[in-house]
């Protein structure tokens, strides 16, 4: 382990250690035993992920190019004239 990835890890640990402090499941329960600490673990990895998601449907990852969310379908937000001609 390199002198970056011992950093990465002591402050990952230390931002949990005071976490759990306050900690509660979703349900609204605390943090009692190994079981527990997995399961807020997983939730966490969760919101994670799904705000990585929104973030990436909001702004995309090209580059930092964004995108607002009512262009993402091709609409402009102009009213479109349903007449043929």
């Amino acid at each position: 382990m390199d002198m970056n990835q011992r950093q990465i890890a002591l402050s990952l640990l230390e931002g949990l250690r005071e976490d759990l402090i306050y900690a509660h499941l979703n349900n609204g329960s605390r943090i009692l035993d190994v079981a527990d600490l997995r399961q807020y673990i997983y939730e966490q990895m969760g919101r994670i992920r799904t705000n990585a998601f929104l973030l990436d449907e909001l702004y995309g990852n090209d580059s930092g190019h964004r995108r607002h969310i009512s262009k993402k379908n091709g609409h402009n937000g102009e009213a479109h004239s349903q007449a043929k001609t």
